[in-house]
């Protein structure tokens, strides 16, 4: 067993000349890998003004917990923390519109859709808002980050392997919104059996290796449709692209919420602001207009209020809904007027104030 206390005396000896910038080491963790090794994590906690310096001093720590005897995967954050009394930082450089931060290429911002648990509807959530926010006017990709359980090529019609072009995968266009998954890549009923290693990988490769945008036509906005919880794929993203924000989904009913709220809580863990709270399920109207909660009300918009975050609007529980993601036009693109589709559309403009985003030209 890889112990804590050897794993902290390491991190120890590696930020100790960096004391004077008040590193802080939490949220350690230790996980088997499957094969008798073990997978660690820590978040290394800077003060803002500094975290944009301190990235060699992360790799220096990953590379000396690695060589600890069993250690077979480590995964570091940098978390910036306001030291109390210190001076705000000062603004971020100007950047081309056409790189984001870190050179993801001619992508301007990037939003993680997650959730705290499965079955929640996240995919179609985001499937629907990525159509509303392309018929809003904006260049939007999406990227289907769920590596064991890829939906979005059903949600959008698509099959059969990407373009290739420069050496980059092509994202096929569908309903307005550039989409990559790698269900796209493997076979429709094949499974993805992968380590954590294999999974983070792939997820570098599709947001690296694919033509998401041009000089020409800059990418305003991706979508990354994440898998449920909060593991190794939400840190990685975190690491590999400066996310604008995270989009958090939930249904009604308390043990929902309360994962969907440990979800907000990581990713303001790891310094992602988060955009909003979007109540799915919420409610189902009969042919005699009476509205049935079926899993409750409110639940979201509650958590929201007391966990300071926005609230983006609650979708109704919608046959129609399900019915077109099975059939590969998302209710955003089949039917505009729906009610379900009209609160995505509410929602996407939303959003799209929140992150000053404009349309495109």
């Amino acid at each position: 067993m890889v112990e804590k206390a050897d794993i902290l005396n390491t991190l120890h000896s590696v930020v100790k000349p960096h004391v004077q910038q008040d590193v802080g080491i939490s949220g350690i963790v230790v996980r088997p890998d499957g094969s008798g090794g073990f997978k660690v994590g820590f978040a290394l906690e800077v003060p803002a003004s500094e975290a944009a310096h301190m990235e060699p001093m992360r790799q220096q720590c990953e590379a000396a917990v690695r060589r600890l005897p069993g250690v077979t995967q480590v995964t570091a954050v940098l978390t910036a923390q306001r030291v109390a009394g210190a001076a705000p930082p000062p603004p971020a450089p100007a950047r081309p519109a056409e790189y984001n931060s870190q050179g993801l290429p001619f992508v301007n911002h990037v939003i993680a859709v997650a959730s705290g648990k499965g079955g929640v509807g996240k995919s179609t959530v985001t499937a629907n808002l990525a159509v509303a926010l392309a018929k809003q006017g904006l260049r939007v990709g999406l990227l289907d980050a769920d590596i064991y359980g890829p939906s979005m090529p059903m949600m959008f019609g698509l099959s059969g392997q990407p373009e290739i072009a420069d050496e980059k995968l092509v994202p096929p266009l569908a309903h307005g919104v550039k989409v990559m998954s790698i269900g796209l890549l493997v076979g429709e009923e094949q499974a993805v059996v992968w380590r954590g290693a294999m999974v983070t990988k792939a997820l570098r490769q599709m947001l690296a290796g694919v033509r998401w945008g041009s000089k020409e036509s800059p990418l305003d906005v991706l979508l990354v449709d994440m898998p449920p919880g909060t593991g190794d794929i939400h840190l990685t993203l975190a690491q590999a692209v400066p996310l604008s924000g995270a989009v958090i989904v939930s249904t009604p009913q308390d043990v929902a919420v309360l994962d969907a709220v440990r979800c907000l809580a990581m990713f303001r863990k790891v310094s992602v602001p988060i955009l909003g709270m979007v109540e799915n399920m919420s409610g189902f109207t009969d042919a005699t207009g009476v509205v049935h909660d079926i899993f409750g009300k409110g639940g979201a918009e509650k958590a929201a209020k007391e966990h300071d975050a926005p609230y983006l609007g609650a979708v109704p529980i919608a046959p129609e809904l399900r019915v077109a993601s099975d059939t590969g036009t998302p209710l955003s693109a089949s039917q505009p007027d729906h009610a379900a589709s009209r609160a995505f559309s509410d929602m996407a403009a939303r959003l799209a104030a929140s992150l000053s985003l404009k349309q495109a030209a």
